[in-house]
């Protein structure tokens, strides 16, 4: 079991008080990881990962995202997109006031993982590098919906509707089925406002893929059936960058953290941290 270090919240965009945790080394952290959740889970959906992540004496952070777990906001609605931007730019502010000489990776699962790519293109920030975790990524939408979810997001932008996400599309093991069926924190509710902002996001992200220079390891499940691998593939293939890999787990489902080979997922990631500090000397 794994100790929360500390809790609190901080001002997100127009002031919205949201909520973010953080679990520490016994000593000292030889990085900081800042993870952010997909839609509708949030920041203590981890727990295997953030135990692996303290074992092999990195830091963690995580908040939840506006209308998600303990952070205040109608479930599954924003008003606009840059809210997600202003909510992690000041996460990231607040995580390197606290870790102000350490090296920062940002994990970003799932919608999380479309977060952080929009976010380093924007902001000239210096991570050390960006973790993909089952990315939302070239999602595949009929025109009439795209058209249908454009006129509802401006006539109706917070009508809500269950996402009709299926549990058991998340892992192998029925346990982690069981949790998160079982998490009241956790919601599967979606508005036409927060679809058609992620889809613009999307298309915005792919326009300007030659600018993203990061250091970037994607991370996808095989059997996803909620963001399909098939997609990271086609995104990885663009991307111009040197310093990129992406590994994909034949028969993994969507949340690679709490699949059955959760232990071989996260061995890769943190084998790629490792390679990325021993390339600037930081660990000797």
């Amino acid at each position: 079991m794994i100790n929360k270090n500390s809790e609190g919240t901080f001002q997100g965009a127009k002031g919205l008080d949201l909520y973010y945790q953080s679990w520490h080394p016994q000593d000292c952290a030889e990085a900081v990881l800042i993870i952010i959740h997909g839609h509708g889970g949030h920041s203590g959906i981890f727990p295997l990962m953030v135990e692996y992540l303290i074992e092999h004496n990195y830091a963690v952070y995580g908040f939840d995202l506006r209308g998600n777990g303990r952070s205040p906001g109608q479930r599954g609605y924003i008003n606009s997109w840059s809210e997600f931007l202003v909510d992690l730019k000041s996460f990231v502010e607040l995580v390197k006031a606290f870790e102000p000489d350490k090296d920062l990776f940002i994990i970003g699962q799932s919608m999380g993982g479309t977060i952080a790519l929009d976010y380093i293109l924007r902001e000239p920030l210096q991570l050390k590098g960006l973790i993909l975790l089952a990315p939302a990524l070239g999602l595949g939408i009929p025109s009439w919906k795209l058209l249908a979810g454009k006129i509802l997001s401006g006539i109706l932008p917070r009508f809500s509707l269950a996402t009709g996400i299926d549990f058991n599309a998340a892992s192998r093991d029925p346990k982690a089925v069981a949790a998160c069926r079982e998490d009241p924190l956790r919601h599967s509710r979606g508005t036409a406002r927060l679809a058609t902002e992620l889809l613009n996001t999307i298309e915005w992200i792919e326009a300007h893929i030659a600018q993203i220079k990061l250091p970037l390891l994607i991370l996808h499940g095989g059997a996803d059936r909620v963001t399909l691998p098939q997609n990271s593939r086609v995104f990885f293939e663009r991307l111009t960058l040197a310093d990129k890999e992406r590994q994909e787990y034949p028969g993994s489902y969507h949340e690679l953290h709490s699949d059955i080979n959760y232990q071989e997922v996260l061995g890769d990631m943190e084998d790629w941290i490792q390679r990325h500090l021993l390339s600037s000397g930081i660990i000797k």
